[in-house]
């Protein structure tokens, strides 16, 4: 008798439960990270905020989120997953008792915008405390399914408008301290970090290993165009539908969410697909359709058809983010912590300069038109360049051979006083003895 699916995917029940712990830390995090965004229209309206100053405040989270992936990625190969994540959550309690309480200034929501990003940081932690827990063919499904924690955006885009119109935007951030409490109670009693190699520890050496392969950069920049495009688009829509069409901001609210909700809940399923096709011939796909849809919009099209071309190229860019770390899962398994918090950071970089592109176009031709079209333009070549490139390096990730070759027969380029060898190489070493 065939065994059901998932029976063939989870090796326990904690494998499971921290699985699911990975999701709601992921999903209450990314909720929070983007806040600014959800109930941005009320805060520039209150605080009478330029398109400049408009991308500004919420693109700041994502830089700062961006800039502590990494951090927070070697943090969670040292200490484990469990301890990081429940820190990182600590630390996001500030921001949200900040905004509930204190907030009443550009200054202040600009910093709050910058503590926010601690849990923006958050995807170096869950990816992979959820992925050691499982064997490399399920990988693509199951960063897939920790990865769509990124549906957190709809929380906060569906409820952050209607709370706000009814009570004022700082309850939003009361709000969503209740719903963090409760999954840091979640993950302090059910997540358990998985066994891991003894191989896999951060060093000097192993940091600048990862950072010297070809695809830890190729990976880098697909995921900034991919995800940077993801959440920068659906930081900026909000703006987007209340001033080029007149949107009311409880109604751009949902039609936001909507959008935001191809992206998100279709990235479990790009890592399904990859998992079966292979990850380069889904992102090839997926970044020419990706391109084409994100042309559209500039022609300005009456609103229900502006929403169609949107809706499908942020599912393509959702679809290419699951495919991405499909193949991040199953070529970086030995630094997975590391070459994540990389990844990644990359991702929140694209996604902080997104925002500030498109209010300086506005701001400069009086419309977003061009900015879609060179978003599509660079998007199509930068990612085309990236697939070629990286179909050409077929072999995934050593197993580190800094920590495990005995034999140190090479010196790294650029920097003499690293060596590395292989154990053939010390054989040979031997012989001529």
């Amino acid at each position: 008798m065939k065994k059901p699916f998932f029976s063939n995917i989870f090796v326990n029940k904690q494998s499971l439960l921290t699985l699911c712990s990975s999701f709601f830390y992921f999903d209450i995090s990314f909720a929070i990270w983007v806040i600014l965004g959800a109930v941005g229209t009320f805060i520039a309206d209150e605080l009478k905020l330029t398109p400049v100053e408009k991308g500004i405040m919420v693109a700041l989270p994502i830089l700062s989120g961006s800039s502590l992936r990494i951090a927070l990625g070697i943090a969670e190969s040292g200490f484990g997953g469990k301890k990081t994540a429940l820190i990182a959550m600590g630390v996001s309690f500030i921001p949200l008792v900040w905004g509930f309480a204190f907030a009443h200034t550009l200054k202040e929501i600009y910093f709050i915008g910058i503590l926010l990003g601690v849990a923006g940081a958050s995807f170096a932690v869950a990816i992979p405390m959820a992925s050691r827990w499982f064997l490399p063919q399920h990988q693509g499904l199951v960063l897939g399914l920790t990865g769509s924690g990124n549906s957190g955006t709809l929380l906060s885009t569906l409820f952050g408008p209607m709370i706000a119109h009814r009570y004022g935007w700082h309850s939003v951030f009361g709000f969503f301290f209740l719903l963090l409490f409760i999954v840091f109670l979640f993950v302090f009693f059910f997540a358990e970090d998985a066994p891991r190699p003894q191989n896999e520890r951060i060093t000097g050496e192993s940091i600048i290993r990862v950072l010297c392969q070809k695809k830890t950069w190729l990976f880098s920049l697909l995921y900034s165009l991919n995800f940077g495009g993801f959440i920068g688009f659906s930081s900026y829509l909000g703006f987007f539908l209340v001033d080029e069409y007149g949107v009311e901001k409880v109604k751009a609210g949902g039609l936001q969410t909507l959008l935001i909700a191809s992206g998100s809940l279709l990235r479990p399923l790009g890592g399904a697909i990859a998992d079966k096709l292979g990850g380069i011939k889904v992102l090839f796909l997926l970044i020419s359709l990706g391109s084409f849809f994100a042309f559209l919009p500039s022609f300005y099209f009456p609103l229900l058809l502006e929403l169609t071309p949107i809706f499908f190229m942020m599912g393509c860019l959702g679809l290419a983010n699951g495919a991405i770390f499909q193949l991040v899962g199953t070529q970086t398994a030995s630094h997975i912590g590391l070459t994540t918090g990389i990844v990644g950071a990359a991702g929140g970089i694209g996604g902080f300069l997104l925002p500030i592109f498109l209010g300086k176009i506005k701001e400069s031709f009086g419309s977003c038109s061009f900015g879609f079209i060179l978003f599509s333009l660079f998007f199509l070549i930068c990612g085309i360049l990236s697939i070629v490139l990286l179909s050409e390096v077929k072999r995934p990730f050593p197993p580190n051979p800094f920590l495990e070759s005995p034999y140190k027969s090479k010196k790294f380029p650029f920097f003499p006083f690293l060596t590395f060898g292989s154990k053939e190489e010390g054989e040979i070493e031997k012989r001529k003895k």
